[in-house]
């Protein structure tokens, strides 16, 4: 079981890592094509990973009260509100190579750790997702298995993958070093796994309120994917990519989810 714990930490910060390797691996910036299909598979996988490993088990935790739905849209709500308040705060900072390549000097500067300091704090509920559920399955929440706690920490890491390139790669065209861009790719993601291990710790504190915190997390979750990826993923030249990729991402993080739990 504390294996499991590990490793349910351990992928998320792994896949922004492998991610974030990829300023070794490829030239230049990434592929438009590339990046739409990225970030349309990590869409999918959050939504997926939303509704299956997030938002049901909220409700089936909440059966026997006689509004059931509550928890889990109060939950949600407050999760999109919480991130709407971190963009009120934070100036979106996307993807726009026209708009890097207007930017000099100390804009420049600004803009990428801008960039970087947005995605990390947009890790938080990710991690604080995947400690919810963790925790709940190793002190033997029955809507909550050890299982399908490690399909979402393995869904998390696939969004991660694209999204430790997609913050990487740009950096190297805005001067940055490999070694340094590939750092700040990873620094993004290890938030998760302190969010995560946190939650675990609060547990004892933050059962009662388990369902909420569920679709807090997916609500959070969700906002990311129509403030953030689908806008970037739409950009430039009209393609198809990103809406099947992101269908394809849904479909793997479901069959995931369902087949291990």
């Amino acid at each position: 079981m504390e294996l499991e714990i590990i490793l349910g930490l351990i992928f998320p910060f792994l896949g922004t890592v492998l991610g974030s390797s990829m300023v070794f691996l490829l030239k230049d910036k990434l592929n438009n094509k590339v990046q739409k299909i990225l970030l349309g598979f990590a869409s999918g996988v959050m939504i997926a990973a939303s509704i299956w490993s997030l938002i049901t088990p909220a409700i089936e935790m909440s059966s026997d009260m006689s509004l059931p739905w509550l928890p889990a849209a109060i939950g949600f709500l407050l999760g999109v509100g919480f991130l709407l308040l971190l963009d009120t705060l934070i100036p979106h900072m996307h993807l726009n190579s026209e708009e890097v390549e207007g930017l000099q000097g100390k804009k420049k500067l600004k803009k990428s750790t801008m960039l970087v300091f947005a995605v990390t704090l947009h890790n938080i509920p990710e991690g604080m997702a995947v400690g919810v559920v963790l925790a709940g399955a190793y002190y033997g929440n029955t809507m909550l298995s050890m299982t399908a706690a490690l399909a979402l920490s393995i869904g998390i890491a696939l969004q991660n993958l694209p999204e430790g390139a997609i913050i990487s790669m740009p950096l190297i065209g805005e001067g940055y070093t490999k070694p340094k861009a590939f750092m700040l790719g990873t620094l993004s993601g290890i938030v998760e796994p302190i969010a995560a291990i946190i939650t675990i710790l609060l547990i004892g504190v933050i059962e009662p309120i388990l369902p909420y915190l569920l679709a807090f997390a997916a609500g959070a979750m969700i906002y990311v994917v129509v403030e953030e990826l689908i806008p970037e993923a739409q950009e430039g030249k009209h393609s198809n990519l990103a809406t099947i990729a992101l269908s394809l991402g849904f479909v793997l993080m479901m069959i995931l989810d369902i087949a291990l739990s």
